[in-house]
């Protein structure tokens, strides 16, 4: 009986998690631009090959597999491999791919949501 209380209790604290994060997630604007072309292949922050197609970004604090869901003109979600960018100003710097599905161009302010997050994301756990 008690190991029965125990394993609703547990489900009821993740239950309520759950809602607790979902009702939390918010939108935060982003100054975002992107790379590619002259780093396809090459190795990320993360130790995986850069794939100029594939919706990934490059963050300089959020956590290698931190997954987003990015809006400008629509949206995608894209996993954090990287760090960057480097210019000034910016906050997150999308793959080519991601980039040109929601139809950014150029430098832009999209809206990006903290969707999930991978702990053992290529076995790094924070940085």
């Amino acid at each position: 009986m008690k190991s029965l209380l125990k394993m609703l209790f547990v489900a009821g604290v993740m239950v309520l998690s759950v809602a607790f994060v979902q009702k939390s997630a918010q939108a935060t604007p982003m100054v975002a631009s992107w790379y590619g072309p002259g780093f396809q292949g090459a190795t990320t922050a993360s130790g995986e090959p850069f794939n100029m197609y594939d919706y990934t970004a490059a963050s300089p604090y959020l956590p290698f597999g931190t997954q987003l869901q990015v809006c400008y003109q629509g949206c995608v979600t894209v996993t954090v491999n990287d760090r960057g960018p480097y210019a000034y100003g910016r906050q997150l710097d999308l793959s080519y791919g991601a980039a040109q599905a929601i139809g950014l161009y150029g430098v832009g302010t999209v809206d990006a949501t903290v969707v999930g997050y991978s702990p053992s994301y290529y076995g790094y756990s924070y940085y």
